[in-house]
């Protein structure tokens, strides 16, 4: 196996420690970085350049899918992994707009993180078994949408669909900014809005919850 640099983000300690055990169980990998948002993630990459960023999907500050853009435009070098517990049906055009080169779902792991590590680092593609049922759209019935309950629900403007149905599309925050004419400042505030209007905690949770209910439409 060969050596590798590698750096894990997750906001969850238990769970990053867990894939960094992971990924240490194998000779000649190093964890040379950890994060615990994805703007950390961001920076620490481009100042390192790991060989691989292993990167959660919901995470503070921004999301996965941000930090992986940031991250493929400044550190190109760096191959990106996505892991996640959300099981989003669109989540491989997602991962691959975002300069991804894989992404599994939490709950593989351990069978899956080192081949998708070894994969993603020989710029190939990697994406668990799950993850390809949802793009295939053959996965088993979803269970009643996870997230808010209407109660706790308030109504979103027709400026904050937009932006939802946006970053839906893997558009980054400059570029939502541009599409709609607003400083990149306004588009960070809507976000915020957005999250506490839907209790979530992430762009990648007001995604999923969005698209699962019909809030924006994803091709």
């Amino acid at each position: 196996m060969s050596n590798l640099r590698l750096m894990v983000a997750d906001d969850h300690e238990i769970v990053r420690k867990g894939l960094c055990a992971l990924l240490r169980a194998h000779p000649g990998w190093e964890i040379v970085a950890e994060a615990t948002n994805g703007l950390e993630a961001s920076q620490t990459a481009v100042h390192l350049k790991p060989d691989v960023a292993v990167l959660d999907i919901a995470m503070p500050c921004i999301d996965g899918f941000e930090a992986a853009r940031q991250i493929a435009k400044d550190a190109p070098q760096t191959a990106i992994l996505l892991v996640t517990m959300y099981e989003l049906r669109d989540v491989v055009r997602m991962t691959l707009r975002a300069g991804a080169l894989g992404c599994i779902l939490k709950s593989d792991a351990v069978a899956d993180l080192a081949a998708a590590v070894t994969a993603v680092s020989q710029k190939e593609q990697f994406f668990s078994k799950k993850v390809e049922l949802l793009f295939l759209d053959k996965a088993p019935p979803e269970a009643p949408p996870a997230g808010p309950s209407e109660i706790q629900i308030r109504p979103l403007s027709d400026r904050q669909k937009e932006i939802i149905q946006l970053v839906a599309e893997g558009k980054s925050t400059t570029e939502v900014a541009d599409l709609l004419q607003l400083s990149p400042g306004t588009v960070v505030k809507h976000r915020s809005d957005i999250m506490r209007r839907l209790n979530c905690h992430s762009m990648a949770e007001v995604v999923t919850y969005a698209v699962r209910n019909k809030i924006v439409q994803v091709s």
